[in-house]
């Protein structure tokens, strides 16, 4: 074998070698890297499918849980004030707001308008043509009750306090001050300031005050001379529809003791803002602090107590309610013809009547817009809030129908919440009338029914059935020897068809 042969074998077996080096440097780096990929990116790649099947999970959960916001339209009120700062109106709102309704303004389709001060003049041009959903809290007029020296000073009301508007009714009080002479009187400024009591021989004919009987020997508790402020409504004026809020009334003790008595001593017969409440009275603290019963039912158990019963007081206390009402009825109700049918209207009013020692009912004043702020005394929340519920739900404001306005839908509606079956009476006598509707009784009958009087009787049966803690004093408890007479036509057409539903139904007859 010449040299260069074994040359190129010698070259071709280095590069078979060469070869086979770089093949197994290829695999040894191809294992690495497998090696390397396997405990690296594998876990890596197992890590981001988990990543996003993690995200994926969220966002399911997300997509199905997610609460749905739904811009709904809800009732509206909003509220008249001559002060910007409505704070003390804070339980209307929260009341309202519990109801579901949102504050809205005069532009919006409202539906309730809480005035706290008289809105007749300032917004009679809103007030005018009012839509039949839209409520009010005021009736036009309503100062003929709420002007104390207008109630005051109103003739022929027996538990009012004799009154005499100076210098005008100077003469009257002289005679009266002869008849009485013993009687000793209170002389305030027409808007209750500068209170002072005078013997009949001091008393001066200022301008601008009035006169009134001073009530002598007064009923105490524990020495304190109080007042007592039942909540009212009135839901319509024509015809005539009163209630009284029989859940709780609110006691105002004066501050000091009445005995031994003091007329330059305000404190001991006026009460004030900063009255004493029932809880800092300690024959009554017991009944309302540790057992839980309410004003009006501690005090009546304190009444018994004193051999004495409340429930003749408690009548007494509702007829002059009544009487106060009737009285102004004729004035309201002219005021009111000036704002349509008066069916949009409604009052509420805390009445302050005082007692002697008998018992016996005085009435000393109505507030319009009395007060619901519980800033003072807090422990006054719960009634507050109750009161400002209940007459909601009377006056049809708190619905049970959840929707954008205390509007109605549709007839099916109206149907479902009041039908002519709920409002129609007196089947014998409808049966006879045969479509007489010139006899009076006969107007109640379904053929006889105008759409004021279905309206009336409509609104009259709804809060019948939406009165909660309300009870009805006008029209009064129905009885067999009722006289009419007394009352207005459309009074006494309310008043038989309230006989018509007692007649079927005991529950209408109080």
């Amino acid at each position: 074998m010449s040299d260069e042969k074994k040359l190129e074998k010698k070259q071709d077996k280095k590069n078979v070698e060469k070869t086979m080096k770089k093949q197994i440097m290829n695999l040894k780096m191809k294992t690495v890297l497998k090696i390397i990929l396997s405990s690296v990116m594998g876990p890596l790649i197992l890590y981001g499918i988990f990543f996003i099947y993690l995200r994926y999970q969220m966002h399911s959960k997300y997509l199905f849980e997610k609460p749905i916001i739904i811009n709904e339209t809800r009732p509206k009120f909003w509220i008249y004030a001559k002060n910007n700062d409505t704070s003390y109106l804070k339980h209307v709102y929260s009341v309202l707001q519990r109801l579901g309704f949102q504050e809205g303004n005069n532009k919006s389709d409202w539906d309730l308008l809480w005035a706290h001060d008289y809105p007749f003049r300032v917004l009679s041009a809103s007030l005018n043509k009012l839509q039949q959903h839209q409520r009010v809290n005021h009736f036009p007029g309503c100062g003929y009750i709420t002007n104390k020296v207008d109630l005051s000073t109103s003739l022929g009301g027996r538990y009012i306090p004799a009154a005499f508007k100076m210098p005008e009714d100077q003469q009257a009080f002289i005679d009266y001050a002869k008849l009485n002479p013993a009687k000793l009187f209170v002389q305030k400024s027409n808007d209750h300031r500068g209170i002072r009591i005078r013997h009949s021989s001091d008393t001066n004919f200022t301008a601008g005050t009035f006169v009134q009987e001073f009530i002598e020997r007064p009923f105490l508790v524990d020495g304190y001379k109080f007042d007592i402020g039942v909540y009212t409504v009135i839901t319509s004026v024509d015809p005539l529809r009163v209630y009284i809020y029989k859940g709780d009334v609110l006691f105002r003790f004066c501050p000091i003791e009445y005995y031994p008595f003091d007329p330059e001593i305000l404190d001991k017969y006026v009460v004030g803002d900063d009255y004493l409440p029932i809880w800092n009275i300690p024959s009554l603290k017991r009944y309302y602090v540790e057992l839980g019963y309410s004003m009006k039912d501690s005090f009546d158990a304190y009444v018994r107590e004193q051999g004495k019963n409340p429930a003749e007081m408690w009548n007494r206390a509702y007829d002059a309610i009544r009487e106060v009402a009737l009285m102004k009825e004729a004035q309201i109700r002219e005021v009111s013809k000036r704002f349509g049918n008066g069916r949009n209207f409604f009052e509420l009013v805390r009445f302050d009547l005082a007692l002697d020692e008998d018992l016996n009912v005085y009435m000393m004043e109505a507030n319009m817009s009395p007060n619901l702020s519980s800033a003072h005394y807090p422990p006054n929340q719960l009634l507050y809030e109750q009161v400002i519920f209940n007459t909601f739900a009377l006056v049809g404001i708190a619905k049970r129908i959840r929707k954008e306005s205390l509007r109605t839908r549709n007839k099916k509606e109206e149907e479902m919440e009041i039908a002519n079956k709920n409002i129609v009476v007196l089947p014998e006598l409808c049966k006879k009338c045969d479509n007489d509707c010139f006899r009076v009784e006969c107007q109640l009958c379904r053929p006889c029914f105008t759409s004021e009087i279905k309206l009336i009787l409509s609104q009259s049966y709804l809060e019948h059935q939406n009165r909660m803690d309300f009870q009805r004093i006008f029209p009064p408890s129905i009885t067999r020897d009722m006289m009419l007479n007394n009352y207005t036509l459309r009074n006494q057409l309310l008043i038989r068809w309230y006989q018509g539903k007692c007649e079927l139904d005991k529950t209408w007859c109080n």
